[in-house]
């Protein structure tokens, strides 16, 4: 059901904001008192709210706005819930296909010494060489990844490839036999 109001946008905002004022103590409680997390009680009275204003032709008059906004609060906790579970469902399922797909790589010799080298590294200079060697993004495409100019990309892989190359040439301790290397770090 529509309920005109008659004025334009400046009766629209008073209108809302008495709304607002009046209610939403309430509709706070009310939120707070359903949800475990407090960031998610914030985003449940903002949707609330923002769906007030949206469709503020349609709040009912007088003591039934709180119903009515009591309903909406209702509604967005629900598909915050169904959210949530379509989330963990989702997560758990990536999970468990991670696990049982992912193998660790294993060095030996000469890759085992590279690949300690470069776990070494600071992760920034470990995401440059990432870029460069496994995603094979030119200076302009890490730019736009990194948020930054070609020419600062420029410098800094030229920075990461020499502490790489001295990471190399001085190997902190002996290497290992082996190195188990997670996917990612030297695929």
């Amino acid at each position: 059901m529509r309920y005109p109001h008659p004025g334009g946008p400046d009766e629209r905002r008073r209108r809302f904001e008495e709304i607002y004022a009046a209610n939403c103590g309430p509709i706070l409680g009310y939120v707070l008192r359903r949800t475990d997390n407090p960031d998610d009680a914030a985003d449940a009275i903002a949707e609330t709210f923002l769906t007030a204003w949206r469709r503020l032709d349609t709040v009912p008059p007088g003591d039934q706005a709180r119903l009515w906004l009591y309903g909406v609060a209702r509604r967005v906790l629900a598909n915050q819930r169904r959210g949530e579970r379509r989330r963990t469902v989702l997560n758990n399922r990536l999970r468990a296909q991670l696990a049982a797909d992912h193998r660790p790589l294993v060095y030996t010799g000469e890759l085992a010494e590279i690949a300690m080298a470069f776990r070494s590294l600071p992760e920034p200079d470990r995401e440059l060489l990432a870029l460069v060697g496994w995603e094979g993004l030119d200076h302009g495409q890490i730019a736009a990844v990194l948020g930054c100019s070609r020419n600062a990309v420029r410098i800094r892989l030229h920075r990461a490839r020499r502490r790489f190359a001295d990471a190399l040439a001085s190997p902190a301790a002996p290497p290992p036999a082996s190195v188990h290397v997670p996917h990612g770090d030297l695929a």
